[in-house]
């Protein structure tokens, strides 16, 4: 260990000035540093996801010898880093064992109050994503260490960290689910839309809970499939309310999304926090490595109204079922804003990647005839817009699209890309609408 702490003393002094914002040194010579807080940037990763151990005064403290935090942050060169932790041992000493960039570090935190702690110097080779893993090793109080912030200091000429720097709009709890990324489909301008026609298939191991891929979403709703849990996964769709609130029980029943139809098994109700309406879903066992079909009619009913309605089914079936039919009030439309997209709802397995594709993607006009959508424009949220999340791309791959994001991996999209896949003309929908189920 008497390498790794050669440049203790220059490190404590770079301490000192720690700031919260990543910037360029202005002299190559003194140490430019970056605090950067577990609350938004680690996750559980071992022994299985997990939210237990993080703090509401925004730290992790554990107990378990098993249990592994991991931090994530990103570099935009190679570059030497010095790795401190800020953290205390509010009972006894604890000794914290610290693995980055194939090094492994013991640090010993003693200080009952929160204060940095050296864990020495890593060589980072290219620019991309850094894990940073604590596990604890000695233990003389209740828990290792209450552990607050990884201090990263550098004399890399130039150097750029890029990860969650603070809490503002809530984005410990955004950034850690990760950046949500879509794709708006190309249709043509000139005709009047009823239905949205897509194929999604979820790669093998590509599927991890907290996974929505969402396949036909329009101007006033979503339709697709999401992993709720070991044991659980659905097929969902929702119309929100014409109504503005994230609390549905504030829609005036004239503007309340009203069901029509649905199909069995599935159960209906409302939901709120992201806009509100009514809400659809369908317990299936729906499996990666499976392509499955989505199809949803946009119509209005002459009197005032939009009906929507969606079908599902497995495409090697050739069958389709009936998830609901929705009216909602005060519109007058047909299909709108047609568009894909891929997000994680669960914080805890924001570290996990995940990736879709979609493929054999149409509309089809009010006069019956089929478009098939070749052309698409990427988009990330706020978490990738702001970079406080990297990890997120899409393109396409021969006759689909496809999107990836969360999992810290290195490659990072371009917002408002246009992708062209393949045609797949000869793979037209062959629908019989007369007999599709309706409830």
């Amino acid at each position: 260990m008497k390498d790794a702490f050669a440049n203790t003393h220059r490190f404590i002094v770079a301490l000192a000035t720690i700031t919260t914002l990543a910037a360029s040194p202005s002299n190559p010579s003194h140490a430019t540093d970056w605090t950067i807080p577990v609350a938004g940037n680690a996750f559980q990763t071992a022994p299985n996801p997990g939210g237990r151990g993080f703090r509401r005064d925004s730290t992790i403290a554990w107990s378990e010898p098993d249990r592994v935090y991991s931090i994530f942050f990103r570099v935009d060169r190679p570059a030497v880093l010095d790795l401190a932790l800020r953290a205390r041992a509010a009972d006894a000493p604890g000794t914290l064992a610290v693995r980055a960039a194939d090094q492994a570090f013991d640090t010993v935190i003693r200080s009952p109050d929160f204060s940095a702690n050296p864990v020495g110097r890593i060589e980072v080779p290219e620019a991309g994503y850094v894990r940073v893993d604590l596990q604890g090793v000695r233990r003389g109080g209740r828990v290792y260490a209450d552990v607050r912030d990884l201090v990263v200091a550098s004399d890399t000429d130039g150097l750029t960290l890029d990860y969650v720097q603070s809490n503002s709009g809530n984005m410990f709890y955004w950034g850690r689910r990760g950046p949500s990324v879509h794709l708006r489909y190309e249709v043509p301008r000139d005709q009047t839309l009823q239905y949205a026609y897509s194929e999604l298939t979820v790669p093998a191991g590509q599927d991890p809970i907290g996974s929505y891929f969402m396949t036909n979403g329009f101007g006033e709703g979503y339709f697709g499939i999401q992993v709720n849990s070991p044991t659980e996964r659905r097929v969902l769709f929702s119309v929100w309310s014409p109504f503005k609130t994230d609390n549905p029980r504030d829609i005036p029943k004239e503007q309340q999304i009203v069901m029509l139809a649905k199909g069995p098994g599935v159960h209906v109700g409302e939901f709120g926090n992201e806009g509100s309406g009514g809400q659809s879903y369908l317990v299936y066992p729906w499996k990666a490595g499976t392509t499955y079909r989505f199809l949803t009619e946009v119509r209005p009913d002459g009197k005032g109204n939009t009906i929507y309605s969606s079908w599902f089914g497995d495409k090697s079936q050739n069958t389709w079922r009936l998830i609901a039919s929705f009216r909602r009030p005060k519109t007058d439309t047909h299909l709108t804003g047609f568009h894909g997209f891929l997000e994680n709802f669960s914080p805890t397995y924001g570290h996990i990647g995940r990736r879709a594709n979609y493929g054999n993607v149409w509309v089809r006009d009010v006069n019956q005839q089929w478009h098939q959508c070749t052309r698409a424009r990427f988009s990330v949220d706020a978490t990738g817009r702001g970079r406080h999340r990297l990890d997120f791309t899409g393109g396409a791959d021969g006759d689909h699209f496809f999107l990836r994001n969360c999992g810290f991996f290195d490659e990072t999209g371009r917002p408002g890309e246009t992708f062209t896949r393949q045609s797949t003309a000869d793979a037209q929908p062959d629908i019989d609408f007369d007999a599709l189920p309706r409830g």
